[in-house]
């Protein structure tokens, strides 16, 4: 029962997940920014943070991908 002769395989399922899981947080809120959710003043601040969040969250997801593949 110990987990020594694993090498971190176990581990995998967890990364993949948590890994989906902050793709969609980044991009689900780049969408709530940019569809001015939070009530921003300045609009373009709202449009520029979204967008940043959002393409983070599909640079972690191209990541994610090349990495599993």
């Amino acid at each position: 029962m110990d987990n020594y002769g694993n090498n971190g395989q176990g581990s995998k399922g967890a990364k993949l997940v948590f890994g989906i899981l902050m793709v969609c947080v980044y991009l689900c809120i780049g969408l709530l920014f940019i569809f001015d959710v939070f009530n921003i003043d300045n609009a373009v601040v709202s449009y520029v943070v979204g967008g940043i969040l959002c393409l983070y969250g599909v640079w972690r997801a191209v990541r994610l991908y090349k990495g599993w593949n």
